[in-house]
Parts: C-alpha cells; sequence; structure tokens
C-alpha cells in the first residue's frame, strides 16, 4: 500500500493552483520541498500517485532522509550494523545530511556559494531527482498544466526551482528569472506553455476543514 505524506499540503496548495487556472480538470504537479518532501500528480483536483509510499523515507532525498534506494542497500548495511542502526542511518543521517553534514538549504546554498563540492553535489542530486518525478508525472497525467512549490525549500530557494525547471525547456516552459528570484506566486514567462506557481502551503487549513467534516 501505498500512503503518501503532506496529503493536506499538497490538497491545499493544488486548490490555489485550481483557482489561479481557472480551470477544475486540470493537470498539476506539486513539490512539497522542505525537510520531509514529496511531489504528487493531481488530476481534476485527485491526487493519483505520490512519491513517497509505504514510508516518508520513499521518494527523492531529503533533509536527512535516504529517498528511493536499491533494496539490497539496508540488507547489506544490517549485516555489519544491526537493524536499529540501518534505520537510524537511514531516517537521521542520510540525504543532504549524509552528503554535505548539514540539513538546512541555507546552509547547503551558502556552502555551494563558497565553492564546497559536495554542497554542489547535493544540490545537482536533489534537482535531478525532483525533476525526474515531475517528467514521469507528466507522463502519467499525459501533460500537465502547471507545476507547484512549496514548503521551506519549495517556497525560498529559487536556485534549485531554476536548476529543475531548466530540464522542462524543451516542453515550451519559460521561467521568469526576476519573478522567481524574488519568490513571487507566479514565476514564468506569459508565453509560457506551462505555468509555474509558487504558493505557501497551509496545512492547518486543511486539517481544520476535514475535522469539521468529522465533527
Amino acid at each position: 500500500r501505498r500512503y503518501g505524506f503532506h496529503g493536506p499540503s499538497h490538497e491545499y496548495v493544488s486548490k490555489i493552483a485550481i483557482k489561479l487556472l481557472r480551470n477544475k480538470n486540470s493537470k498539476i504537479i506539486s513539490c512539497h520541498l522542505g525537510n520531509g518532501s514529496s511531489i504528487s500528480a493531481i488530476k481534476n483536483g485527485k491526487s493519483i500517485d505520490t512519491s513517497m509510499g509505504f514510508s516518508p523515507i520513499s521518494g527523492i532525498m531529503m533533509g536527512s532522509r535516504t529517498g528511493n534506494l536499491d533494496p539490497m542497500i539496508p540488507v547489506y548495511l544490517a549485516k555489519d550494523f544491526g537493524l536499529k542502526k540501518v534505520e537510524h542511518l537511514l531516517n537521521e543521517e542520510s540525504g543532504l545530511k549524509g552528503i554535505t553534514g548539514k540539513k538546512d538549504m541555507r546552509d547547503i546554498h551558502s556552502l555551494a556559494n563558497k565553492g564546497n563540492k559536495n554542497a554542489k553535489l547535493a544540490i545537482n542530486m536533489l534537482s535531478y531527482q525532483i525533476a525526474f518525478y515531475i517528467g514521469a508525472f507528466i507522463n502519467v497525467l499525459e501533460g500537465v498544466d502547471a507545476i507547484v512549490f512549496t514548503a521551506g525549500i519549495g517556497e525560498h530557494a529559487f536556485y534549485l526551482r531554476k536548476k529543475v525547471l531548466d530540464y522542462f525547456q524543451y516542453l515550451g516552459l519559460k521561467i521568469d528569472l526576476k519573478k522567481n528570484k524574488k519568490n513571487e506566486q507566479i514565476i514564468t514567462q506569459k508565453s509560457s506553455k506551462i505555468k509555474v506557481f509558487v504558493i505557501p502551503t497551509n496545512e492547518e487549513v486543511i486539517i481544520a476543514e476535514e475535522t469539521r467534516k468529522v465533527l
């Protein structure tokens, strides 16, 4: 079973994106990028796939979580370290932290600007993995109307967004560099065939709405 995570966040930002697109029958890819990260393919307001699965460790690399791994890697590590140590490694000492020693993207960006090779590597790896999932979900959705970035990294790391979006220039996506650097709500040019939004998430609103329905 694929549970997926960050559901309230994906739901909130996709609702805003649908309003901005003025089209309920839209194809949206939502990127919740923070200390924990997941990407969701949303068709006509409903999530049809997500990068996370049974646990929040899967999908793209995160602050201290590995993201997807060859299944034999934990088995291999467990022979020397035992299951408890491996579980700790996969959740607390991997991902961005495993590569750079830092899990805050602001610290990593600062190191990269100073020429730190591991920091540059981490940013390149993360942008590639995000683009990988967006590309896969574009295929699953049979196209895309909008890509949404949200959460701490998604809302503020303009340099990472640019690296990700550069992969989709061949589809007619045209980023507006000034708007992107300012973290504006719409960061693509008017002529862009795909809209890209930066939308601050508000998971609490969705949780409150769902709680009200139950009550």
